[in-house]
């Protein structure tokens, strides 16, 4: 997939292009782009496709951010407010938060919580309800531009959440709650093609597929401005930052993930997200 990444090379982390199987160098971090805006981003990505590649191999694929804070948004697709609603024992609030113009944002994670891509992802050990959410994730910059996509695993406690909206926060933030592909697929190169994306989602146990189904981004009820704008009003990101679009794509109420499950998480034109899951070892409440 080409886009920007960030990998270890020598020992030090450095942001790339990729592009067909070679990594070119670009100047600066993540957070110096994003906070210079889209265009002197363009720049600097022609810039360095137009210069030599990487001098030597990768040793890893870093998490995608560096200091950007990834945000969240709740209950954009039909199917999200209806699993929301069945989950909850305060109905009526999903179904206003869906109909009301300003969507529910909240904070996922900070970029010190977000695990390599791939790294397996976790469930709580107080939670007897787990889902994985496959979003579409905006990459954002300074100005709130949307600069590139991401594929997201938004793993949330639907027990947790559904005994009070008020638990949202320990149902969604926690360690390795948040899975996040490892390249930034540029805007300008995925055009309009991201607004109509096909979502899918796999989970598999024990070898076989327990769960799958698709979605698409055409879906939402809200646009990626709109989100993206609310995120912006009166709080600033000034080196850019990451928000999840929601999920239009939910398993059943009886399925629940369990410790060793699969999930495999793609999304048309932005790229793919495999990640294995684990129970947290804490002790159940």
């Amino acid at each position: 997939m080409n886009g920007l990444r960030r990998v270890l090379h020598r020992g030090e982390p450095l942001l790339v292009v990729a592009r067909d199987g070679a990594l070119h160098p670009l100047e600066g971090s993540l957070g110096d782009l994003l906070a210079a805006g889209l265009e002197p981003l363009h720049d600097a990505v022609d810039r360095a496709l137009a210069a030599a590649s990487l001098d030597g191999e990768a040793e890893a694929v870093l998490a995608p951010v560096d200091v950007q804070e990834v945000w969240a948004s709740g209950v954009t697709y039909e199917r999200s407010r209806q699993a929301r609603v069945e989950e909850a024992v305060v109905k009526s609030v999903y179904d206003l938060a869906f109909d009301a113009d300003r969507p529910e944002l909240f904070l996922k994670a900070v970029p010190g919580r977000i695990p390599p891509p791939g790294a397996p992802l976790r469930v709580r050990a107080d939670s007897t309800w787990d889902v994985p959410e496959p979003e579409l994730a905006l990459v954002l910059t300074g100005a709130g531009e949307i600069a590139g996509y991401l594929v997201a695993d938004d793993v949330s406690s639907r027990s947790i959440e559904g005994q009070n909206p008020l638990y949202l926060a320990q149902a969604k933030i926690y360690d390795d709650a948040l899975g996040l592909s490892g390249t930034i697929v540029l805007a300008r190169d995925l055009g309009e093609r991201a607004r109509a994306a096909r979502i899918s989602l796999t989970i598999e146990r024990d070898g076989g597929t327990v769960f799958s189904g698709e979605t698409s981004t055409a879906q939402m009820r809200r646009s990626f401005e709109t989100l993206a704008g609310y995120l912006y009003r009166e709080l600033s990101h000034p080196r850019g930052a990451v928000l999840l679009t929601g999920t239009g794509l939910v398993p059943p109420d009886d399925f629940t993930l369990e410790d060793g499950d699969l999930v495999e998480i793609e999304i048309e034109g932005v790229g793919a997200l495999r990640h294995s899951v684990y129970r947290s070892p804490g002790a159940a409440a």
